[in-house]
Protein backbone atom coordinates (compact mmCIF):
# COMPACT_ATOMS: atom_id res chain seq x y z
CA UNK A 1 0.00 0.00 0.00
CA UNK A 2 1.66 3.41 -1.24
CA UNK A 3 0.65 5.98 0.61
CA UNK A 4 1.01 9.92 -0.22
CA UNK A 5 0.11 12.79 2.65
CA UNK A 6 0.23 16.24 1.17
CA UNK A 7 -1.99 19.50 2.37
CA UNK A 8 -4.46 20.80 -0.38
CA UNK A 9 -3.98 22.63 -3.29
CA UNK A 10 -6.27 24.78 -5.75
CA UNK A 11 -6.16 23.14 -9.17
CA UNK A 12 -2.85 22.15 -8.95
CA UNK A 13 -0.45 21.40 -11.79
CA UNK A 14 0.12 18.23 -13.78
CA UNK A 15 2.98 17.26 -11.46
CA UNK A 16 0.70 16.87 -8.61
CA UNK A 17 -1.74 14.45 -9.84
CA UNK A 18 1.17 12.47 -11.62
CA UNK A 19 2.27 12.14 -7.61
CA UNK A 20 -0.91 11.20 -6.83
CA UNK A 21 -1.89 8.46 -9.67
CA UNK A 22 0.94 6.83 -8.45
CA UNK A 23 -0.49 6.00 -5.13
CA UNK A 24 -2.91 3.55 -3.96
CA UNK A 25 -3.90 5.97 -0.94
CA UNK A 26 -4.10 9.81 -0.69
CA UNK A 27 -4.55 11.72 2.51
CA UNK A 28 -5.28 15.36 2.21
CA UNK A 29 -3.07 17.08 4.99
CA UNK A 30 -5.37 19.94 5.93
CA UNK A 31 -5.23 19.80 9.41
CA UNK A 32 -1.67 21.57 8.94
CA UNK A 33 -1.04 25.15 8.77
CA UNK A 34 -2.44 27.68 6.30
CA UNK A 35 0.74 29.23 4.75
CA UNK A 36 0.31 32.22 2.70
CA UNK A 37 1.40 32.57 -0.82
CA UNK A 38 1.53 28.92 -1.08
CA UNK A 39 -0.49 26.50 -3.44
CA UNK A 40 -3.78 26.24 -1.18
CA UNK A 41 -5.72 29.06 -2.39
CA UNK A 42 -3.70 30.36 -5.98
CA UNK A 43 -2.31 28.89 -9.01
CA UNK A 44 -1.44 29.72 -12.59
CA UNK A 45 -3.61 29.63 -15.85
CA UNK A 46 -2.20 30.35 -19.08
CA UNK A 47 -3.45 33.53 -21.62
CA UNK A 48 -2.61 33.80 -24.83
CA UNK A 49 0.14 36.84 -23.62
CA UNK A 50 1.02 34.40 -20.79
CA UNK A 51 0.21 33.09 -17.04
CA UNK A 52 -1.64 34.84 -14.99
CA UNK A 53 -2.49 34.14 -11.18
CA UNK A 54 -6.04 33.06 -9.99
CA UNK A 55 -5.95 33.49 -6.35
CA UNK A 56 -8.94 32.87 -3.84
CA UNK A 57 -9.14 35.76 -1.13
CA UNK A 58 -9.05 34.30 1.74
CA UNK A 59 -9.73 35.48 5.49
CA UNK A 60 -6.36 35.56 7.25
CA UNK A 61 -6.49 38.60 9.72
CA UNK A 62 -5.48 37.92 13.02
CA UNK A 63 -5.65 33.79 11.88
CA UNK A 64 -1.89 33.85 11.03
CA UNK A 65 -1.78 29.97 12.96
CA UNK A 66 -5.23 28.62 11.78
CA UNK A 67 -5.27 25.35 10.02
CA UNK A 68 -5.94 25.19 6.23
CA UNK A 69 -8.84 23.13 7.17
CA UNK A 70 -10.50 26.34 9.33
CA UNK A 71 -9.62 28.92 6.33
CA UNK A 72 -13.11 30.64 5.03
CA UNK A 73 -12.84 32.95 2.70
CA UNK A 74 -12.90 37.16 2.66
CA UNK A 75 -15.23 37.88 -0.63
CA UNK A 76 -16.99 36.27 -3.39
CA UNK A 77 -14.77 34.66 -5.99
CA UNK A 78 -15.52 31.69 -7.79
CA UNK A 79 -17.72 33.66 -10.78
CA UNK A 80 -14.71 35.78 -11.24
CA UNK A 81 -12.50 33.01 -11.70
CA UNK A 82 -14.41 31.12 -14.21
CA UNK A 83 -14.73 34.28 -16.23
CA UNK A 84 -11.41 34.63 -15.97
CA UNK A 85 -10.77 31.08 -17.56
CA UNK A 86 -13.54 31.42 -19.81
CA UNK A 87 -11.38 34.45 -21.12
CA UNK A 88 -8.46 32.75 -21.26
CA UNK A 89 -9.19 29.32 -22.78
CA UNK A 90 -12.81 29.85 -25.11
CA UNK A 91 -10.70 29.30 -27.77
CA UNK A 92 -8.65 26.36 -26.70
CA UNK A 93 -9.59 23.37 -28.97
CA UNK A 94 -11.10 21.26 -25.90
CA UNK A 95 -13.48 24.43 -24.09
CA UNK A 96 -16.45 23.16 -25.52
CA UNK A 97 -15.93 19.64 -24.22
CA UNK A 98 -14.28 20.69 -21.12
CA UNK A 99 -16.06 23.73 -20.12
CA UNK A 100 -19.70 22.74 -18.79
CA UNK A 101 -18.66 20.17 -16.07
CA UNK A 102 -15.94 22.60 -14.81
CA UNK A 103 -18.38 25.22 -14.87
CA UNK A 104 -20.74 23.62 -13.02
CA UNK A 105 -17.84 22.88 -10.63
CA UNK A 106 -17.03 26.42 -10.15
CA UNK A 107 -20.87 27.02 -9.30
CA UNK A 108 -20.90 24.38 -6.66
CA UNK A 109 -17.69 25.80 -5.15
CA UNK A 110 -19.35 29.14 -4.97
CA UNK A 111 -21.65 27.54 -2.33
CA UNK A 112 -18.69 26.60 0.12
CA UNK A 113 -17.62 28.22 2.84
CA UNK A 114 -14.30 27.14 3.89
CA UNK A 115 -10.92 26.61 1.51
CA UNK A 116 -10.73 22.89 2.24
CA UNK A 117 -14.45 22.03 0.78
CA UNK A 118 -13.04 23.98 -2.32
CA UNK A 119 -9.86 22.09 -2.87
CA UNK A 120 -11.57 18.73 -2.16
CA UNK A 121 -13.94 19.33 -4.45
CA UNK A 122 -12.10 20.23 -7.70
CA UNK A 123 -9.37 17.34 -6.31
CA UNK A 124 -12.02 14.84 -6.63
CA UNK A 125 -13.11 15.77 -9.77
CA UNK A 126 -10.35 15.95 -11.53
CA UNK A 127 -8.56 13.03 -10.02
CA UNK A 128 -11.96 11.33 -11.74
CA UNK A 129 -11.65 13.30 -14.75
CA UNK A 130 -7.57 11.56 -15.42
CA UNK A 131 -8.97 8.13 -14.75
CA UNK A 132 -7.30 8.10 -11.52
CA UNK A 133 -7.92 5.43 -9.06
CA UNK A 134 -6.08 6.56 -5.65
CA UNK A 135 -8.86 6.98 -3.06
CA UNK A 136 -8.90 10.01 -0.88
CA UNK A 137 -9.55 10.73 2.33
CA UNK A 138 -8.54 14.04 4.86
CA UNK A 139 -6.06 13.29 7.29
CA UNK A 140 -9.01 14.31 10.30
CA UNK A 141 -10.52 10.68 9.66
CA UNK A 142 -6.99 9.23 10.99
CA UNK A 143 -6.93 11.45 14.14
CA UNK A 144 -2.93 12.19 13.71
CA UNK A 145 -0.89 12.77 16.66
CA UNK A 146 2.57 14.69 16.59
CA UNK A 147 4.42 17.30 14.67
CA UNK A 148 6.14 16.74 10.72
CA UNK A 149 7.47 13.08 10.56
CA UNK A 150 5.86 11.99 13.57
CA UNK A 151 2.37 13.21 12.21
CA UNK A 152 2.89 11.51 8.75
CA UNK A 153 4.08 8.68 10.11
CA UNK A 154 1.09 8.22 12.79
CA UNK A 155 -1.66 8.39 9.85
CA UNK A 156 1.08 5.60 7.42
CA UNK A 157 0.42 3.33 10.53
CA UNK A 158 -3.26 3.70 10.77
CA UNK A 159 -3.66 3.65 6.86
CA UNK A 160 -1.80 0.87 6.31
CA UNK A 161 1.19 1.98 4.74
CA UNK A 162 4.07 -0.46 3.46
CA UNK A 163 5.30 2.76 1.16
CA UNK A 164 5.14 6.57 1.49
CA UNK A 165 5.40 8.89 -1.75
CA UNK A 166 6.77 12.05 -0.86
CA UNK A 167 7.21 15.41 -2.68
CA UNK A 168 10.71 16.42 -2.90
CA UNK A 169 10.57 19.33 -0.82
CA UNK A 170 10.24 17.92 2.33
CA UNK A 171 13.37 16.42 2.09
CA UNK A 172 14.52 19.32 4.68
CA UNK A 173 13.16 18.23 7.35
CA UNK A 174 11.71 14.30 6.84
CA UNK A 175 13.63 11.98 9.28
CA UNK A 176 13.51 9.03 7.26
CA UNK A 177 15.19 6.54 9.78
CA UNK A 178 11.52 6.85 11.65
CA UNK A 179 10.13 5.61 8.88
CA UNK A 180 12.65 2.98 8.22
CA UNK A 181 12.15 1.53 11.90
CA UNK A 182 8.75 0.98 11.43
CA UNK A 183 8.94 -0.92 8.29
CA UNK A 184 7.74 1.61 5.81
CA UNK A 185 9.79 2.30 2.75
CA UNK A 186 10.51 5.54 1.43
CA UNK A 187 10.17 7.09 -1.74
CA UNK A 188 10.53 10.47 -3.37
CA UNK A 189 9.08 11.91 -5.88
CA UNK A 190 10.51 12.97 -9.38
CA UNK A 191 8.31 14.82 -11.77
CA UNK A 192 8.93 14.74 -15.35
CA UNK A 193 10.07 15.17 -17.50
CA UNK A 194 6.68 15.47 -19.00
CA UNK A 195 5.30 15.93 -22.98
CA UNK A 196 4.92 19.26 -24.61
CA UNK A 197 1.46 19.75 -26.10
CA UNK A 198 -0.14 22.98 -28.04
CA UNK A 199 -0.28 25.64 -25.92
CA UNK A 200 -1.65 28.59 -26.52
CA UNK A 201 0.44 31.02 -24.75
CA UNK A 202 3.65 33.05 -25.97
CA UNK A 203 6.54 30.33 -24.59
CA UNK A 204 5.68 27.16 -23.02
CA UNK A 205 5.08 26.29 -19.29
CA UNK A 206 4.24 22.82 -17.88
CA UNK A 207 4.04 24.92 -14.51
CA UNK A 208 0.46 25.66 -14.97
CA UNK A 209 -3.01 24.34 -13.49
CA UNK A 210 -3.97 20.99 -15.03
CA UNK A 211 -6.63 22.79 -16.50
CA UNK A 212 -4.61 23.92 -18.80
CA UNK A 213 -3.83 20.52 -20.49
CA UNK A 214 -7.85 19.29 -20.29
CA UNK A 215 -8.44 22.73 -22.56
CA UNK A 216 -5.45 21.97 -24.67
CA UNK A 217 -5.54 18.08 -25.09
CA UNK A 218 -9.44 17.18 -24.32
CA UNK A 219 -9.84 13.05 -23.71
CA UNK A 220 -5.70 12.97 -23.77
CA UNK A 221 -5.07 15.06 -20.92
CA UNK A 222 -4.23 11.85 -18.78
CA UNK A 223 -1.29 10.99 -20.97
CA UNK A 224 0.16 14.14 -20.49
CA UNK A 225 0.18 14.18 -16.81
CA UNK A 226 2.77 11.29 -16.44
CA UNK A 227 6.50 11.43 -17.30
CA UNK A 228 7.09 10.86 -21.20
CA UNK A 229 7.23 7.82 -22.53
CA UNK A 230 11.24 6.57 -23.88
CA UNK A 231 10.03 7.07 -27.49
CA UNK A 232 8.30 10.38 -26.69
CA UNK A 233 11.88 11.83 -25.20
CA UNK A 234 13.30 10.26 -28.28
CA UNK A 235 11.34 12.21 -30.42
CA UNK A 236 11.98 15.45 -28.74
CA UNK A 237 15.40 15.21 -28.83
Amino acid sequence: MRVAIIQSCYIPWKGFFDLIGRTDHYVVLDGAQYVKRHWHNRNRIMTPTGPIWLTIPVATKSRFEQPIDEVGFAEPWADKHWRSIELAYRKSPFFAEEAPALKAIYEAADRLERLTDVNTLFLKALIKRLNISTTMVRDSEYSPQGQRTERLLDICKKAGATRYLSGPSAREYFDESAFAAAGIAVEWMSYGPYQAYPQRGPIFDHAVSVIDVLFSTGSAAASYCGPMTIEQAARTG
